[in-house]
């Protein structure tokens, strides 16, 4: 009895796989961003201020499929929103993306190892 319900337990877990993207945003704009947000499909991450050269980290899952959007602020007392577009994810892939933000509303969206 232990037998069989040790290989139902081991047969369920090898046919559980979670897919995720290990993701990574570089702000290099040269100035600080406020209330950065990455939409992606199903769910969106985010961080209220990031200085000039830094960096976030964030894991992602994708459920369905959907163009990936960056949003941020910039600026002190005219505050000026900038959007990004940016490739389309698929349910079930992975691998790793960074996004480079770049002067003038402009971002590089590098993906590597992505099961695409």
């Amino acid at each position: 009895m232990r037998v069989a319900t040790a290989a139902t337990v081991v047969m369920g877990l090898a046919g559980c796989h979670s897919y995720h993207v290990d993701a990574t945003v570089e702000n290099r704009t040269g100035q600080e961003l406020k209330l950065v947000e990455v939409d992606y499909p199903s769910a969106s991450f985010g961080k209220d201020t990031m200085a000039p050269g830094e960096v976030l980290h964030y894991r992602m899952q994708f459920i369905g499929s959907k163009a990936m959007q960056v949003h941020y602020w910039t600026g002190e007392s005219h505050l000026k929103e900038t959007t990004i577009a940016g490739p389309e994810f698929q349910e079930r892939e992975e691998g790793a993306l960074k996004i480079v933000l770049e002067p003038d509303g402009k971002a590089d969206f590098e993906i590597s190892g992505m099961n695409r």
